[in-house]
């Protein structure tokens, strides 16, 4: 009888924990990111009674005899499904689609692991954890381009940074030419440059037909004139071009010395786009490289963690990549509060890598992943849990008046 009174206890004990964690995950029904947790029981030690004996000849085997001492609780496992999107429309937000962990750098730099993606700017421009955490990942450099193999570091938006102009290297000029059109047809379009320092520059293309199937390109600048002349451009009977593409020119070998700044490169205008077909005539900007000065905007995220930021001057450009961090084993991770977890002696160790990437997960702004709490599933195994710990308070109470009746054996 004291053996049965020992099992509820431990029976009592263990579904007092199913009851903890199952408060637990109610508790964080809407807390973004959260994972619910399950509670697993096992039996105890058994006490042989009798042992069990193998058959022989003149009698057959016999199994033993064993009384259980009771439950304990053998793990407290983590479910890592996918939780409901919730879309918040707003930039710094964002959600894992699949494996992996947004990777902060806490106090003390300590690396910590989360799946709740609502992320604020400090007064640095950083992204932080609503506890101040730094959000890690890889910075761009001047030319746009981010280097994933880097160690990471603090991410930042400094949103109203300024982006150096950039010189015009290369434009282009699309379209159709009538090919029954007569000799001396010139049709024209216009399109912005830029020079070394950002300045603009109005740049026009005319196209003129010289003879059947051949037409001369101009490009020309309101001050300066003619800046390149391609002549002789022509095309075959499918209405493609057969001519050569026109070497490049050097703009500040011809605009006027002194009133413009100087644009020390050389500009290679693409050609190959214009076609001579039986219709219509139209020609228009195939577009150009450079640009003026810049301030940023606004960003936007990638499936891959890219961070696109949109400038003043029409510029997209990389400013950083986001890091994921993957775990052959995310149930040995060790919860460190506030929605993070740390690296544990059975997780393995942090895989970190852009999104996409080695099994991680992909992105998405402008919504967060919700809690994968199943209501109907807690509320459930709530009951089980009281029907549990009250069958096991019945055991003791059982027990206890037998042994009364016992005691009373002497009356």
């Amino acid at each position: 009888m004291l053996r049965s009174m020992f099992s509820a206890i431990s029976g009592l004990r263990a579904h007092q924990t199913k009851m903890d964690v199952t408060g637990n995950n109610i508790a964080n029904v809407n807390t973004v990111g959260f994972k619910a947790s399950q509670t697993v029981f096992q039996d105890t030690l058994s006490q042989v009674i009798r042992a069990g004996g193998g058959p022989a000849a003149d009698r057959g085997g016999t199994n033993p005899a064993q009384v259980g001492l009771g439950a304990k609780v053998a793990a407290i496992t983590t479910n890592w499904t996918q939780g409901a999107t919730q879309s918040t429309g707003r930039s710094e937000d964002f959600m894992i689609e699949g494996d992996g962990f947004f990777v902060t750098r806490g106090t003390g730099g300590e690396q910590l692991f989360t799946r709740a993606g609502s992320f604020s700017f400090d007064a640095g421009g950083r992204l932080v954890t609503p506890d101040g955490a730094f959000l890690q990942g890889w910075m761009a450099g001047a030319d746009g381009a981010v280097n994933p193999n880097n160690p990471v570091g603090n991410l930042s938006v400094p949103i109203g940074q300024l982006v150096d102009p950039s010189a015009t290297t290369a434009g282009a000029v699309k379209g159709n030419l009538p090919s029954d059109a007569p000799v001396g047809t010139s049709l024209q379009t216009a399109t912005v440059m830029f020079d070394s320092q950002g300045v603009s520059q109005q740049i026009a293309y005319a196209v003129t037909k010289t003879a059947a199937n051949t037409w001369d390109v101009t490009v020309s600048h309101p001050t300066a004139g003619v800046l390149q002349t391609v002549t002789g451009v022509t095309f075959g009977p499918d209405g493609k071009m057969t001519s050569a593409a026109p070497p490049p020119f050097n703009p500040n070998a011809v605009l006027p010395a002194g009133r413009f700044p100087s644009w020390d490169n050389d500009v290679q205008i693409d050609i190959s786009q214009l076609t001579q077909y039986g219709s219509a005539g139209e020609i228009g900007d195939g577009g150009q490289d450079g640009y003026a000065v810049g301030s940023l905007q606004s960003f936007q995220l990638g499936a891959d963690g890219t961070i696109m930021g949109t400038y003043s001057n029409e510029l997209k450009q990389p400013i950083g990549r986001l890091a994921l961090a993957s775990f052959n084993n995310p149930g040995g991770l060790e919860k460190a509060g506030n929605s993070s977890f740390r690296v544990g002696v059975n997780s393995g160790a942090a895989q970190v890598g852009p999104a996409g990437a080695g099994g991680r997960g992909e992105l998405v702004s402008g919504a967060l992943e919700m809690s994968n709490v199943d209501l109907a599933e807690e509320f459930t195994g709530l009951i089980v849990a009281q029907r549990g710990f009250q069958a096991n308070s019945r055991v003791i109470t059982s027990s206890d008046e037998i042994l009364q009746d016992l005691v009373n054996l002497k009356r």
